[in-house]
């Protein structure tokens, strides 16, 4: 893996996502430093059409101000019943950026605005749950720049589930208190830190990232 020494340099302030780096990486024996490391560093503007174009954008640019490889993910929940929405907004759908309780609450309005979810398109009807609103993905789009070889590494994990009624849990953050996850029969703020890395979105992406940066394609 193209690292720095034992460290992962990471272009998140997010410090959810940072607590779960550090997590996922302390098991390789590397430490992991943030942007909050490092402000001097101007936020980058993630302005994109898709994850993995905020994902590249904020890889490289950490990347070349740093001139060490930098790990960045853009991640987010896509709604069925919202076409898709709040997508790449996630982290602002309320308007201000980062803001969890108000992002969470939009969520639920614009949800409860539409009609009852009619489920009997749904293959399996009898397992849907009257406190579910809508089937959703967490997605998440991991990128790995190099800025010596201009090369950049790129990963996507995803996660399927159900957008809940009412939060429940008081772990994770973001929409984690309202993503149901049927396999675990509760929310991802409802599981410990090791479970969620074990299933979410920003988990399974970096496995595939792991593996791909191991495999004789990426071998240097």
């Amino acid at each position: 893996m193209p690292i720095s020494g034992d460290t992962v340099f990471v272009a998140t302030r997010n410090a959810g996502k940072l607590r779960e780096f550090q997590l996922a990486f302390s098991s390789l024996g590397l430490k992991v430093k943030s942007l909050a490391d490092f402000p001097d560093i101007p936020d980058v503007v993630e302005d994109g059409d898709t994850f993995l174009d905020n994902a590249l954008k904020k890889a490289k640019t950490v990347a070349e101000a740093l001139q060490v490889p930098v790990l960045a993910d853009d991640s987010g929940l896509c709604v069925d019943r919202l076409n898709g929405a709040p997508g790449v907004y996630s982290a602002r759908y309320a308007g201000e950026h980062g803001n969890d309780q108000a992002n969470n609450e939009k969520l639920l309005q614009e949800l409860k605005k539409l009609p009852a979810w009619d489920t009997t398109s749904q293959s399996q009807t009898e397992r849907i749950s009257e406190h579910w609103l809508s089937p959703a993905q967490f997605v998440c789009s991991l990128v790995l720049y190099d800025p010596k070889t201009k090369q950049a590494y790129e990963a996507m994990g995803t996660v399927e589930g159900f957008i809940t009624d009412h939060p429940r849990g008081e772990n994770g953050f973001g929409y984690d208190p309202l993503f149901y996850v049927p396999a675990y029969d509760c929310t991802m703020a409802q599981l410990s830190a090791e479970e969620k890395q074990r299933i979410s979105h920003r988990g399974r992406a970096l496995d595939v990232l792991q593996a791909r940066l191991s495999s004789s394609a990426f071998s240097e």
